[in-house]
Formats: C-alpha cells, sequence, structure tokens
C-alpha cells in the first residue's frame, strides 16, 4: 500500500493564496476577503450526504456570521456538473467552489485516506450522523469520478489572512465544532 505524505498547514502562518471559481463562474480570491474572517472548508464531494449537511448547518448559521464579519469559502473535489446536481441544489448564499483536480486540496494538505474512512465507518457516531443526514434530505450517494477517501478539512482565517485555527478530520464525520466557529465569528479584529 502506498502512503503519500501530507504537509499539515499550521496556525499562525499566512493562509495560501488562491484564485478559483463558484459553481456560478464568479472569481473567487482568499485576497478579496482581506479584512474579514473566512471559514474555508473543504469537503468530501458533492453528493456526500454528511458534507451536504454539514453545509445544511452553514447555510442556518451563515446570515448570523456574515454579520459578525466571517465569510465561507466551501471547496469539493467534485466537477461542476455534479456540483449543481447536489451540493448547489441548496442555493448556499456563500461560494461553492468545484475542484475536481484537488489543486485547492493539495494546497491545504487535505488528506485521502482510505484507512480513515475505514474507521468512520466503524465509528460508533457514525450511524448517527448518517440517520440525521438522511432525515435532511440527504441519503448516501455515490458520486462518478469522486475521491470517496477524501478527508475533510477546516481552516479559520482572520482578518489579516492568517491561519489562527486549522483542523484536519481524523474521520469523515470529524469537523470543527459550530461553537468555536461561532466564537471566532464573535471575536473582535485582531
Amino acid at each position: 500500500m502506498e502512503v503519500t505524505m501530507v504537509l499539515h498547514l499550521q496556525p499562525g502562518i499566512p493562509a495560501p493564496a488562491f484564485t478559483a471559481a463558484d459553481i456560478h463562474g464568479h472569481p473567487v480570491t482568499l485576497e478579496s476577503y482581506r479584512g474579514r474572517k473566512v471559514l474555508l472548508s473543504f469537503f468530501r464531494f458533492s453528493a456526500c450526504a454528511l458534507c451536504n449537511l454539514r453545509v445544511r448547518h452553514y447555510i442556518g448559521r451563515y446570515p448570523e456570521w456574515q454579520q459578525q464579519g466571517l465569510d465561507i469559502i466551501a471547496v469539493f473535489e467534485s466537477p461542476l456538473a455534479n456540483m449543481r446536481s447536489y451540493v448547489g441544489a441548496q442555493n448556499a448564499p456563500f461560494p461553492l467552489i468545484a475542484d475536481p483536480k484537488a489543486s485547492l486540496y493539495e494546497l491545504y494538505g487535505t488528506e485521502t485516506s482510505e484507512e480513515k474512512v475505514k474507521a468512520t465507518l466503524a465509528d460508533a457516531g457514525t450511524k448517527a450522523a448518517i440517520a440525521e443526514a438522511a432525515a435532511a434530505g440527504f441519503e448516501l450517494t455515490p458520486e462518478e469520478g469522486s475521491n470517496f477517501h477524501r478527508i475533510p478539512a477546516e481552516f479559520l482565517i482572520d482578518e489579516n489572512g492568517i491561519l489562527q485555527v486549522v483542523h484536519y478530520g481524523r474521520l469523515v464525520t470529524d469537523h470543527l465544532e459550530l461553537a468555536a466557529i461561532d466564537r471566532f465569528a464573535e471575536e473582535r479584529p485582531r
């Protein structure tokens, strides 16, 4: 089995700059968010039920977070057409970026791990998370050409473009607690 070493980013360094387009073709540059806080979230793929549930949670909190100066950028390792069919159907009020070649994933050191996916499937909390996603209308759906073994990661970036919180998931279901994002949103500018 081949193991690829991934270099994880650390808090306190500048967030790697990027330019991409959202699913509507609008340009998204990290630099354009200077002066505001950013939650940069790397998801698995656009049909992922657990990812769609997380996006729904973000949508629910977004108005308050945005008022507090926090914006969201969500990245999926999916082709654009799939994005529109799946996660795009939620009409998120923040940019959704299709990154089928995983160039942003590589820039931010996110992982692909068959072991972590297997650990997720064996984890006691996963069944409850899948049930919550299903109750919200998100079924477990395979996506053609997706990376099933992608592990989510989240980054909280301050107004100056500095990484303040770096969270690489230990499991597919491992995300920053929403309360931690709430606290970051509430913080005064640095």
